[in-house]
């Protein structure tokens, strides 16, 4: 092709296009538009970066150093910028942790929840299992005083509202609730030891005091106690072993990426998904602290409890808040 004939193709194409860059330009400019134009305006962006893309890439190879490709570079930043930048209002941030993010990052992590969620079981059986044919093996799982409770017939649940009010009591439950699930995930940084010790110790605690209080015919009042915050409770406790885990294994494999990477990336993610986790934490610690210890409450309104909060929660996690589209794959 002569110089002429590329000059004149160089023109043409600048004319065709000049007309599209200035439409990406009057689109930043404009304040964003409300509803359904709002998502017909971010797909038109989104369509015209795409464009700019092969745009900049075939301005650079025409002439690198040259004003078109400052133009259009310059042009793609702020593009760019428009799209992925998070949403300006708090508000707005956390609805998109909500509706977007955690439930993505919670199918993304299917495979570990089924993990922990089985070695968990395994542990409650395995415990079960220990101190119902050894019964002296409970000194591993509770306190002297707990079982001194047991063993006159009472649970030491009984008498918490007398001791605690229970403000204070819920107060504590959940900084502790929270606590023990940071725990979880964050002693995954040893290569998902950490998490698997923490998992497998309250799977053998939770079935071996079942054991133990069964024999004494109080597993019945225990399961009554904690019927109401457990759902929620455990279900917290199992997202971030499961987030643990994820940990332990970008650790061990982290593919093409150096393990400072994975790490960060993990860390991200877990912090996501914990920080939408932790209102659930306090319900179950106001559950626990006002409903649980409370004889007013028959086992039917607490098994109520239980499973509309645990259900509330995992519907929430999974697919958004109430009234928000569900995120889909």
């Amino acid at each position: 092709m002569s110089a002429d004939r590329k000059g004149q193709a160089l023109a043409h194409w600048l004319n065709e296009r000049r007309s599209a860059w200035q439409d990406l330009e009057d689109r930043l400019r404009r304040p964003a538009s409300p509803g359904k134009d709002a998502v017909a305006d971010a797909r038109s962006l989104l369509t015209g970066y795409r464009a700019l893309v092969s745009d900049l890439s075939l301005a650079r190879r025409l002439n690198r150093h040259g004003p078109l490709p400052r133009y259009l570079e310059n042009l793609y930043l702020q593009v760019h910028e428009q799209l992925y930048r998070s949403p300006g209002h708090t508000l707005a941030r956390l609805a998109d942790v909500y509706n977007v993010q955690t439930p993505r990052l919670l199918r993304e992590m299917k495979a570990s929840l089924l993990a922990a969620l089985a070695i968990f079981c395994s542990s409650i059986a395995l415990g079960w299992l220990l101190v119902d044919q050894f019964p002296e093996l409970v000194g591993l799982f509770a306190s002297p005083e707990m079982i001194e409770h047991v063993q006159t017939g009472k649970l030491w649940t009984d008498d918490l509202l007398n001791v605690v009010p229970s403000s204070l009591l819920s107060f504590g439950i959940a900084a502790n609730n929270i606590a023990v699930t940071l725990t979880a995930f964050a002693l995954g940084a040893l290569y998902g030891v950490g998490t698997l010790y923490i998992l497998g110790l309250n799977g053998l605690m939770l079935g071996g005091i079942f054991a133990f209080t069964g024999d004494y015919g109080l597993a019945g009042r225990l399961f009554r106690f904690v019927v109401g915050h457990g759902v929620v409770e455990l279900s917290v406790i199992l997202i971030a072993a499961a987030m643990g885990l994820s940990l332990g294994e970008a650790l061990i494999r982290p593919g093409n990426r150096n393990r400072l990477e994975a790490f960060q990336a993990v860390t991200r993610k877990a912090g996501t998904v914990l920080l939408a986790a932790t209102p659930f934490l306090v319900m179950a610690g106001l559950i626990e602290g006002f409903v649980s210890p409370d004889p007013r409450f028959g086992l039917t309104e607490r098994c109520i409890i239980g499973f509309c909060s645990g259900t509330l929660m995992w519907l929430v996690l999974l697919f958004g808040l109430p009234g928000r589209r569900p995120f889909r794959r």
